[in-house]
């Protein structure tokens, strides 16, 4: 098996055993569609975690980031790409987000993955910073480790349709979204939508994905 070292994104991916893997057939099933994704859109109960932000005076957004970029990386499947045409698993995966600009445009803005909620916060907050001095659109069209993330204050929805490249069904990058806040039930609610590319997930990774996410948020004090 072939160990590459990612110089632009600092983390280690190596290749992965297709010929070994149990999903095997289901790769080989959906690895050459024309549109080989599948999206998934829950509302995600973040009562605690909204209570638990405002607390610790901690970002919301950056908050709901980290806990789905923490809970993709306990699941080996949302770490794993294409790449000229062999699998590769990832060690960890950054998040990559979408950051509104003051003239309503937006830019994009590398996050990575940090061992606690509030380190990801101070160092999140560091990036929003610099992205306010001046970054410019930063799309990271060539990072394979990352997740790509958007997020859509302005209101809920139920499906969402993303703009794609025809090549990025070769790379098979997870993306999600958040919507707005909303509340239902005494209990604080977000749309979270989740789009994988099936050679590489089914929909029980994406059920493990909203299930870590609950558990991480029930367990905050």
């Amino acid at each position: 098996m072939e160990n590459l070292y990612c110089k632009s994104e600092g983390i280690m991916m190596k290749e992965f055993s297709v010929e070994n893997w149990k999903r095997k057939e289901q790769f080989e099933f959906f690895k050459d569609y024309e549109d080989p994704f599948f999206n998934i859109t829950v509302n995600l109960e973040v009562t605690k975690l909204y209570d638990f932000s405002k607390k610790n005076e901690l970002s919301f957004s950056l908050a709901c980031i980290y806990v789905a970029l923490k809970s993709i990386n306990e699941i080996p499947e949302f770490k794993l790409r294409i790449n000229n045409n062999k699998v590769y698993i990832f060690d960890e995966v950054n998040i990559g987000s979408t950051v509104l600009n003051e003239d309503n445009t937006f830019s994009f803005c590398n996050f990575p993955i940090k061992p606690t909620i509030f380190e990801f916060d101070t160092s999140g907050e560091k990036v929003m910073e610099a992205h306010k001095k001046g970054v410019a659109l930063g799309a990271q069209e060539n990072e394979l480790g990352i997740i790509h993330c958007s997020t859509l204050p302005w209101f809920t929805f139920t499906s969402v349709k993303h703009a794609r490249k025809g090549d990025e069904k070769n790379k098979g990058i997870p993306k999600i979204v958040f919507g707005g806040l909303f509340t239902e039930n005494d209990q604080r609610k977000i749309p979270f939508s989740v789009e994988v590319h099936h050679a590489l997930l089914d929909g029980f990774h994406v059920s493990q994905l909203i299930t870590k996410m609950k558990s991480f948020i029930d367990e905050l004090e």
